[in-house]
């Protein structure tokens, strides 16, 4: 396990500024050199953050937090829902590379939360849909909604790896947030 990553407040602290450096952008400032990608080769990664966010392809975490190769560990699948698959993904950036911050991160207007709130889909889309049901209740609002579906994915990764509320005893703290499509913002939930 790397021990010398950063802390989890370090870790928030960055996500945080690198978005504020984000919504005045047009290019993403994160570090894609030839020597980043050679450092990281020969050294491995160490990334200060776990990011689990939707497939959506306006959701892109490396650009919304204004990071480079090696910072983020990224999970994506539609809807931010998590399973046995995302669990073992997280813990293995925790326990391995030493990644002491997990953020669940969701955004407006999500296709995966709009559909389980109106429709029912068939196959395996109702694999996704189901799980969001489950977070959602009968809840109308679709941002209300997808915060819902935030806040279940943040419990069921805490329970499944025995997290507590604020920090592990190896400092690993997870969170949720919403990404603001329209502005660019990312507001932390906890």
């Amino acid at each position: 396990m790397n021990k010398d990553n950063l802390s989890s407040a370090e870790a928030l602290s960055k996500l945080k500024r690198g978005n504020q450096n984000y919504l005045e952008a047009k290019t993403n400032s994160g570090n894609i050199s030839p020597e980043i990608r050679r450092q990281t080769f020969e050294e491995g990664q160490a990334p200060y953050a776990v990011v689990i966010t939707c497939s959506d392809s306006r959701v892109i975490p490396e650009s919304i937090f204004m990071a480079g190769i090696g910072e983020l560990f990224v999970i994506r699948v539609a809807g931010n829902v998590i399973d046995r698959h995302q669990l073992g993904s997280i813990e293995y950036a925790a326990d391995h590379l030493g990644t002491k911050l997990v953020v669940v991160l969701g955004h407006s207007r999500c296709g995966a939360v709009g559909a389980a709130m109106s429709s029912d889909p068939e196959g395996y889309v109702k694999f996704i849909t189901d799980e969001i049901r489950k977070a959602i209740g009968e809840e109308k609002d679709e941002l209300r909604a997808s915060c819902l579906n935030v806040q279940q994915s943040v419990s069921v990764i805490k329970e499944k790896l025995n997290l507590s509320q604020s920090e592990d005893e190896n400092g690993v703290k997870v969170c949720g947030a919403m990404y603001h499509i329209d502005t660019g913002a990312v507001e932390f939930l906890d």
